[in-house]
């Protein structure tokens, strides 16, 4: 099985994705992890990210698809994968299409976890983070909180609010990425992979709808 999830910021991706690869063990790929990853294991590609990240750049497509395509020949991935912020627009989605030609693989699905960007600006300008490295337990100060406000359950670091879920980034990020990835929902869509699921609502209830979706 191979899915790949797309979904704004808050619309609750990483979640869903971590509770589908533990149902059916498949190797859970977010953009972010790989990258970091790849520089910290020194491979060849994590060490050309490495150049522009150093630099503050962001790291360019043709170097983005050189991380994937070392992860996804790695013998984890080989019962199946779930993409996870990955491809971001148009040209990564073609480049993707031509790295899993390349693996003779191809994509069972791609599900779009739609959601109200009132709801979405909600999620993200609500969320608390640990940054404790070892931790990285993420709070809600509606949804989720902590037992005692503004101290992490799990390891009594205070909670931090991140500089780019504040609310005069939050709009500017979902208008990004609205631009963005409508052409990928078009693209998806004409190749009949398309499915849109409600990520509004409890989680067990979006992740039956998930599993109803590919069932």
């Amino acid at each position: 099985m191979r899915i790949l999830f797309l979904g704004a910021p808050g619309a609750g991706k990483g979640t869903q994705c971590k509770k589908l690869a533990s149902k059916y063990s498949l190797a859970h790929l977010s953009s972010g992890d790989i990258l970091r990853d790849a520089v910290k294991n020194g491979t060849q590609a994590g060490l050309a990210a490495k150049e522009f990240m150093d630099k503050g750049m962001l790291v360019p497509d043709n170097v983005l698809i050189d991380l994937f395509r070392e992860k996804l020949a790695q013998p984890a991935c080989s019962k199946g994968f779930i993409l996870d912020g990955f491809p971001r627009n148009l040209a990564q989605a073609e480049s993707l299409d031509g790295l899993l030609s390349e693996l003779k693989a191809n994509l069972d699905k791609v599900i779009d976890l739609k959601t109200a960007d009132d709801l979405l600006e909600e999620r993200i300008t609500g969320r608390r983070v640990c940054p404790n490295k070892a931790c990285n337990a993420v709070y809600h100060i509606k949804f989720s909180k902590p037992k005692q406000d503004g101290v992490c359950d799990l390891c009594g670091t205070e909670l931090s609010h991140r500089s780019d879920d504040k609310p005069e980034l939050v709009k500017q990020r979902l208008s990004v990425y609205h631009e963005l990835t409508s052409p990928l929902i078009e693209f998806y869509r004409g190749k009949q992979l398309l499915a849109t699921v409600n990520g509004e609502g409890e989680q067990e209830q979006i992740f039956a709808d998930i599993l109803a979706t590919l069932n």
